[in-house]
């Protein structure tokens, strides 16, 4: 029996709803799989097509009992054509955001609002399309079922845009934002009005009770003090190694880098205040007020907290042409009014390998316009200060990490109405500082990470006529900041013949140690890195950063894998556990590493059984030896297994044993990693190699499952 397409999507259409009921009543004990992960991330992407068609046919069905549409064949079948694919492509949507919901990270009212609205509109369009051919089915029920669905989706879509981009995006723009009351600086306190104004700012919008991402929220004293999945947010007195800073401090491009590349960034100032928060024991109830005169929190707080002058200052100079203004904006250069109807000008430029001198100088047309100016991390030099001098109104200027020095910015000092100025990790020195302190419109100089000691700061400070000398980082030297780790610049840990390896980190100066043996890299002993590592063979890589004044970053450990011959063939001899299957025999040769989430597909898991598998080549292989890839998380019952064997020779009955692997039994504390399992073997010509590992039955006392078995978890395996 043929089935037409209408025929095929109506049936689809009434699947997917008996699908979504399922899922809605069953959503509390449904996981799901990794593999369907991707599928429900897909929900923002294609949420916006089934939207359009439904609004476009709503409107049609409120204007279908009108006495011309009525009678027109063609309108009627092309509004039910395009009903059907409305409510099919949004059930679909659907499907994919419960699958989305179920994640973790994702809770709350606001959650609940926009699920409800969007499966409602689902299920009343659906109705809407069985029932408008019915006798009962009127104008009025036309016109108010195309109306309840039209709000339905205006308000999901509200409440997506709440989930995804924070409270009030939609009417962001068009709303007065709300007015934050200025504390007095005599009763204000740092974490009420300081520490959260941040939090509030930059962090609240994914970790509140609607959207706790990693476990964590942020809008009370008590959530911050509990932390999230990871730990703590903060060790009081101890900002070195609070997951706080570290996650800040991370590269912008770093998978846990805090807030997310997309979202608005930490300033420095901001950054400095949490740090010195955290080092002053992260007091919750102390007063601005109640710190040292010359104390860095207090300086520092007290212009967080003086309420910014420059969006309301009225300024003497007339607005640029807005033509000018949208000529400046290109892919290196934004160019933006510092406020609504305000003739001031903020300038942000970046893509610091693209700059040249002639970005600064084609502002010269909006140079009386220009109020501030961030050139952070953009290789400035002293010649491009002349023309930053001629930008004659301008009150913010950012010249962190620039190539800047006192020769260039003793041009800065005609700038008459300069308020904060940022040096940074420039080469400035205490000679210019006591010049710049003397300027009458300075408020705020940024100096952390220069050449400046942290006692002559303390000296400059008392003679800097009330322009606050932000130290930030450095502190008084005696609880010095932790490095962030250094990063290897490949995504590759796989290679066939060689590879070569660049290590890099964010802060200049630093001093990178390293070793491929396998041992602690030390800051004496261990090789300093140059310019690259050359790799010929199996390695683990371990690297670590160094800098005067600083604690050494936490060691990095990255394996690096040859991998000569591909067999032709793969038998699991014992079965995989269900769960756990990867794609199948495949994971083991994809040259894909998994990392530590065992839910990525890339690793195939074992407990029941020992993982035992034949591996085979049509043509007999030169090898040596076999290495296996594998998985150590000890609160996660995945431990290094007990023995490894390697069996090789011509065919699959005619085996012996060439190797017996014991790696080192796990232990209680001991963090996640990947281990490299290898067995070497006198070189010889071989056709099937079966590999053995055995998991430990019986779990240690120490252990939460004591006497249960492990798990074996193995993502791929090298020959050579």
């Amino acid at each position: 029996m043929k089935i037409s397409v209408k025929g095929l999507a109506e049936n689809l259409l009434f699947a997917a709803n008996i699908f979504i009921v399922f899922l809605l009543g069953f959503e509390g004990s449904i996981t799901v799989p990794y593999w369907l992960q991707p599928l429900g991330r897909m929900h923002p992407m294609v949420l916006h097509f089934p939207i359009v068609i439904l609004i476009l046919a709503m409107f049609l069905e409120f204007f279908r009992f009108n006495e011309t549409n009525a009678r027109e064949t063609l309108y009627q079948k092309f509004t039910s054509y395009l009903l059907l694919a409305g409510a099919l492509f949004s059930a679909l949507t659907v499907v994919m955001g419960l699958f989305l919901s179920l994640e973790e990270g994702y809770s709350g009212k606001i959650l609940q609002w926009h699920k409800w609205t969007g499966v409602s509109i689902v299920f009343i369009a659906s109705i809407i399309y069985w029932c408008r051919n019915s006798t009962c089915y009127k104008l009025y029920a036309a016109r108010a079922g195309a109306i309840l669905t039209v709000l339905c989706i205006v308000v999901a879509g509200h409440y997506g845009a709440t989930l995804t981009h924070g409270d009030n995006f939609v009417l962001e723009s068009v709303t007065a934002p709300e007015k934050i009351p200025v504390v007095p600086i005599a009763e204000a306190k740092v974490f009420d009005h300081v520490v959260m104004s941040i939090f509030t700012q930059k962090c609240l919008s994914c970790h509140n009770m609607d959207k706790a991402k990693g476990g964590l929220m942020m809008d009370d004293v008590q959530s911050l003090l509990k932390g999230g999945k990871t730990g703590k947010l903060f060790v009081p007195g101890r900002p070195e190694i609070s997951l706080l800073l570290e996650r800040i401090h991370l590269p912008l491009d770093e998978k846990k880098h805090m807030p997310p590349k997309d979202k608005a960034q930490l300033t420095n100032e901001e950054i400095a205040l949490l740090n010195l928060w955290i080092k002053n024991n992260a007091d919750l109830e102390r007063k601005v007020v109640d710190l040292p005169l010359d104390d860095s929190l207090r300086l520092l707080a007290t212009t967080y907290l003086t309420p910014a002058e420059s969006a309301s200052e009225e300024y003497e100079f007339a607005a640029a042409d807005e033509s000018a203004i949208k000529k400046l904006n290109n892919n290196y250069r934004i160019v933006s009014p510092l406020a609504k109807e305000s003739p001031a000008l903020a300038v942000n430029i970046y893509n610091g390998s693209s700059f040249k001198s002639k970005m600064l100088d084609e502002l010269t047309s909006v140079r009386k316009q220009i109020v501030s100016l961030n050139l952070s991390r953009i290789p400035v030099s002293n010649d491009d200060l002349k023309i930053i001098a001629r930008f004659e109104n301008l009150r913010r200027l950012n010249l962190n990490f620039t190539g800047v020095s006192d020769a260039g910015l003793k041009q800065l000092l005609v700038l008459k109405h300069l308020e904060v100025l940022s040096l940074s990790g420039t080469k400035v020195s205490s000679a210019f500082v006591k010049q710049v302190g003397k300027m009458s419109s300075l408020k705020q100089v940024s100096l952390w990470n220069t050449r400046i000691s942290e006692i002559e700061i303390q000296q400059l400070q008392k003679t800097a006529h009330g322009v606050a000398l932000i130290a930030g980082f450095k502190d008084d030297g005696k609880h010095p900041i932790k490095l962030n780790q250094p990063r290897v610049s490949t995504e590759a840990a796989v290679f066939r013949n060689s590879i070569s390896l660049q290590i890099k980190h964010p802060i200049n100066g630093v001093q990178i140690r390293y070793t491929t043996d396998g041992s602690e890299p030390d800051s004496l002993k261990s090789l300093i890195y140059n310019k690259e590592i050359l790799l010929k063979e199996n390695t683990t890589l371990k690297a670590r950063a160094y800098k005067a004044g600083w604690y050494g970053s936490d060691v990095i450990t990255s394996n690096f894998y040859r991998s000569i011959y591909q067999p032709d063939s793969i038998l699991f001899l014992l079965p995989a556990d269900e769960q756990y299957r990867g794609a199948g025999a495949k994971t083991l040769t994809d040259k894909q590493l998994g990392e530590y989430d065992v839910n990525s597909g890339k690793w195939i898991g074992f407990r029941q059984n020992n993982m035992e598998a034949m591996l085979f080549f049509k043509q007999p292989v030169m090898m040596q030896s076999v290495t296996l890839n594998m998985l150590r998380q000890i609160p996660n019952y995945i431990f290094p297994p007990t023995g490894v064997e390697i069996w090789g020779g011509s065919n699959k009955n005619n085996l012996r044993l060439l190797s017996i692997i014991k790696p080192k039994a796990g232990k209680e504390g001991d963090e996640d990693s990947s281990i490299k399992v290898e067995a070497k073997f006198k070189p010889q010509q071989i056709s099937c190699i079966k590999i053995v590992a055995k998991n430990l039955k019986k779990l240690p006392v120490w252990h939460p499952g004591k006497g249960e078995p492990a798990w074996v978890f193995v993502d791929e395996i090298f020959l050579n």
